[in-house]
């Protein structure tokens, strides 16, 4: 069975979402600290606000980049300035 090619070239395989995970920092607590936890205790991160976020696809590397708040109608949300980007043309 042959598939229709796209006379513009395009793949449908780009249509599909995607989930990306962002990863601000880790933490290594203790066990005996980590079964201490309760809500609102603080967790310190290996990172600080300022440092680089990475973007992942799976466990692939595939960005780096800042943290960023949105203005205007998403004004408060969360996103990601990226300032490096992984050659993704030849795949993940």
């Amino acid at each position: 069975m042959h598939e229709a090619i796209d006379p513009n070239g395009a793949n449908p395989f780009t249509q599909i979402p995607i989930e990306i995970t962002i990863s601000v920092g880790k933490a290594r607590p203790l066990v005996r600290d980590l079964l201490r936890l309760k809500r609102d205790a603080v967790l310190p991160l290996d990172r600080r606000v300022e440092d680089p976020v990475e973007l992942y696809v799976g466990d692939k590397l595939i960005a780096r980049g800042e943290l960023t708040e949105l203005d205007g109608d998403q004004s408060g949300q969360l996103a990601v300035r990226l300032t490096e980007v992984a050659d993704l043309q030849n795949g993940l």
